[in-house]
């Protein structure tokens, strides 16, 4: 491997630790507490360790933590109406629900009912089109945590070509407004981008997103390029015995890792700093209702 290797469970420990200290300033100065509202409807396995993990990394940081579990069959009617709640109480000041929502419930009215200067998934509408536009917005999580690393790894992303592979409202659009507001140039490519492979190779920033397991090979990655795989998919891996499966990500890693510059691993790389940039938002949030200067190197 030739790659430096990019660890996000260490860049995530150290940007709860940022996260920690200014929460202990709010406290200290402001007599403030950020606060953290998680709502789960349903029963996913998944979406309950998710929660699990937010709740404790919440509290680790000393933020507030309020989770709200609901019944599978809760009404979309009585979800919003908790949602007004949460808007409306002032120790709230992230409000986050949990995704996938039952089929009866529409996740659209769900996502554009949480107030947009809460809203830390950064999925409202209003903050969809003020990242779009170049202003201050609430930013989605993970994107958040790519351009964090990058930022860390390169220093200034100005003029650099990025490729991003995958077009999802989640990850690949945000990536790309983050990154044109970095001064890349950008291209967004997809499942039916032409020549898909030689795009690739002309990334100096290459961002895979698109949930298929090792789709981009080692060949299609230029020599020195900084490579972030968001993708998190699970394959069978008899080596470890029957039935029994791997996370991989969406880029050959061992193949990429010989020809890129730096790297991050599936797992361990771009998952750990989803739910350390949630708990960042959170703490912006409250700087800015609060009209305190906002955390440095938090934010973009």
């Amino acid at each position: 491997m030739n790659a430096t290797l990019i660890d996000g469970k260490v860049f995530a420990a150290s940007i709860r630790e940022k996260v920690a200290a200014h929460v202990a300033r709010l406290q200290a100065e402001h007599g403030l507490t950020p606060g953290l509202a998680v709502v789960l409807v349903g029963e996913d396995p998944a979406s309950q360790v998710y929660v699990r993990n937010k709740g404790q990394q919440t509290k680790e940081v000393g933020m507030a933590s309020f989770e709200h579990r609901l019944a599978a069959e809760t009404s979309e009617a009585d979800l919003l109406a908790l949602i007004a709640r949460l808007n409306a109480d002032p120790a709230v000041h992230g409000i986050l629900v949990q995704l996938p929502v039952p089929d009866h419930i529409d996740e659209a009215k769900v996502i554009n009912a949480i107030a947009p200067e809460k809203d830390v998934d950064g999925f409202h509408i209003s903050n969809v089109g003020l990242l779009a536009t170049g202003q201050k917005s609430m930013v989605p999580c993970t994107p958040l945590g790519c351009l964090l690393m990058l930022r860390d790894t390169l220093g200034s992303l100005s003029g650099l070509n990025a490729v991003v592979v995958g077009r999802s409202n989640i990850v690949g659009k945000p990536m790309a407004q983050l990154l044109l507001k970095e001064s890349c140039t950008v291209t967004v490519a997809h499942s039916r981008t032409r020549d898909l492979a030689g795009l690739c190779r002309s990334a100096d920033i290459l961002v895979a997103a698109v949930g298929r397991p090792q789709m981009i090979p080692g060949d299609w990655v230029k020599p020195g390029a900084t490579v972030i795989d968001v993708g998190i998919n699970r394959i069978p891996a008899p080596e470890k015995g029957e039935g029994k499966t791997r996370l991989v990500g969406d880029v050959d890693f061992a193949g990429a890792a010989e020809v890129a510059g730096a790297i991050t691993p599936v797992p361990g790389g771009v998952g750990p700093m989803t739910i350390a940039c949630l708990l960042a938002n959170t703490v912006t949030a409250c700087c800015r209702a609060n009209d305190l200067p906002e955390p440095e190197g938090l934010t973009v």
